[in-house]
């Protein structure tokens, strides 16, 4: 399921990204404008207007899916929740008794010869 949210919601955000990019801006960018064809520039702004705020809408409903999705796991949530790769157990140590310190050397003579 989260999947499929998943890439749909890719394809959303780049069709967004597209009829962003094809609406016309006081920049140019890749606007459509010009005159002829079947739609006035007027009919076509309104059409990309429309479009891209049934993207918008689209992209905000999948990413609060995804957001609900992801949080009803359960389970370990986080990284630091793993524990590291050389541990082979997930319980601590005894605490009870801490190792005695060893005893230094003690520093022998020096040897004659």
């Amino acid at each position: 399921m989260e999947t499929v949210l998943l890439v749909i919601h890719v394809l959303i955000a780049v069709f967004l990204i597209g009829v962003v990019l094809l609406q016309r801006s006081e920049g140019g960018a890749l606007g459509i404008g010009g005159g002829g064809g079947a739609m006035t520039g007027r009919g076509a702004a309104n059409l990309l207007t429309r479009t891209t705020a049934g993207l918008a809408a689209a992209f905000m409903l999948t990413s609060i899916l995804l957001a609900i999705v992801s949080g009803s796991h359960s389970g370990q949530k986080s990284i630091l929740d793993v524990p590291a790769a050389g541990t082979t157990s997930t319980q601590e140590p005894d605490k009870a008794a801490p190792a005695a310190p060893e005893k230094p050397a003690e520093p022998s003579a020096p040897q004659s010869e």
